[in-house]
């Protein structure tokens, strides 16, 4: 068996995600597909503090690039929105694996509390379904809020928007684009023609399909976080992968330090050999969001990458202890610091609101330099060039960061 170090794997995973070295060549809309592609699945969020997260991501890996391509590669039909993960983009070309998985095996509470409604009001659900059939795609907007009704979370949707929720849970309708980002809804059959003619697979093929992409996707991985990825039931066990070991879709490996056998996907043997041998270079210092897939299962960032990442927008403002919106920043194969930042859209500054170095990392010149570079290219991409470092720790990286911007043109302490 094959057997490679700690700090190999890492730099295996980072390839396969793409997060090995900056884009050797700007960002085109087929690049940005690809991108989708090789991850699998895009995970949305609708907190923008900085740029959402499906965009965030895209960015750690593409560099600058216009944000509408994403919207135009879903009108366009070329990625659609689905449940997987948690609400997710996927390339089309994965439409009907999770369209079966989701009608059959999906265990969502927001799946199941769709379908319940589903269920209990049908009635006015095929009068929401006739009125889009008649007169176009519709967004939750275009209904009124019943008099004395509140808004709020999830808990205080209008009807309509539980009914249009409940009809995409249960495939009859998809969304067929964004307008600033609201879901725009529409019949299934006019976003996806081909749904007419579409043969679903059965659930055994679709749990070995997800099972293999999550393998190629994460690059190097244990059993027990396959199934994370596609948050497929039951939790996969060395026992499940024996197939594909043996078809050589998938092949075991040591990695120094686990006790469980790590799992390489066929498409990566070149960059596992490469890897064996030292040489897949880590050269990108990048900022990533907290929906990124290197970091989105905890356990498994705290193996892989020694970072125990939390996302705190989901806690109470007193329990946190880095931040609401923090962002890791991967710095040549380590996640070595956190970067809660907010981009002042308006008066085009991009604030440091803090900055936090991991226990035990040193800030050298090329960190400083690496770090000033990630954070100016970010605020740039954000049209919000103007960057203010408000506190760091070790507090002395921040006199260190702020000399460093100012040879970065548009910069402000």
């Amino acid at each position: 068996m094959v057997e490679i170090s700690r700090e190999q794997a890492r730099h295996l995973q980072l390839s396969a995600q793409g997060l090995l070295e900056p884009a050797a060549k700007a960002a085109t809309p087929a690049s940005l597909r690809a991108c989708i592609q090789r991850m699998a699945l895009l995970q949305i969020d609708t907190i923008h503090v900085v740029a959402r997260s499906p965009y965030l991501v895209l960015f750690s890996r593409l560099g600058p690039y216009p944000t509408h391509w994403l919207e135009r590669a879903l009108e366009r039909g070329q990625v659609f929105e689905t449940w997987a993960h948690e609400a997710c983009f996927s390339p089309v070309q994965d439409l009907a694996l999770h369209r079966s998985y989701n009608r059959g095996a999906r265990r969502h509470w927001g799946l199941a509390s769709a379908r319940d409604r589903h269920a209990r009001e049908r009635p006015q659900i095929e009068g929401l379904l006739r009125h889009i059939d008649t007169h176009g795609p519709v967004k939750s907007s275009d209904f009124e809020r019943p008099a004395g009704q509140r808004g709020g979370g999830w808990w205080g949707w209008k009807d309509e928007k539980v009914w249009l929720e409940a009809l995409f849970a249960n495939g009859e309708l998809m969304v067929a684009r964004r307008e600033n980002f609201h879901r725009v809804y529409d019949l299934a059959q006019r976003v996806c023609p081909q749904i007419a003619g579409m043969e679903l697979p059965a659930a055994q093929t679709v749990h070995a399909a997800f099972t293999e992409r999550a393998v190629a996707a994460l690059g190097v991985t244990q059993a027990r976080w396959v199934h994370d990825y596609f948050r497929t039931k039951p939790r996969c066990k060395d026992a499940d992968l024996d197939g594909l070991v043996d078809s050589g879709q998938v092949q075991r490996v040591r990695v120094e330090g686990w006790s469980a056998p790590g799992y390489v996907h066929r498409s990566h043997r070149r960059a596992l050999g490469l890897a064996q041998r030292g040489r897949l270079e880590t050269t990108h210092t990048t900022v990533l969001s907290p929906f990124d897939p290197l970091v989105w299962d905890r356990e498994r960032a705290s193996v892989m990458f020694d970072f125990d990442y939390r996302i705190e927008c989901y806690t109470p403002q007193a329990k946190r202890v880095f931040g609401y919106f923090v962002l890791p920043v991967l710095h040549r194969g380590r996640l070595l610091a956190r970067l809660d930042a907010k981009a002042h859209r308006e008066q085009a500054v991009f604030e440091v609101k803090a900055l936090y170095l991991e226990p035990g990392v040193r800030a050298d010149a090329l960190l400083v330099e690496a770090l000033a570079n990630a954070i100016q290219q970010c605020a740039n991409w954000h049209a919000t060039a103007l960057v203010r470092i408000t506190w760091t720790s070790p507090s002395r990286l921040a006199a260190a960061l702020r000399k460093a911007l100012r040879a970065i043109p548009e910069t402000i302490a």
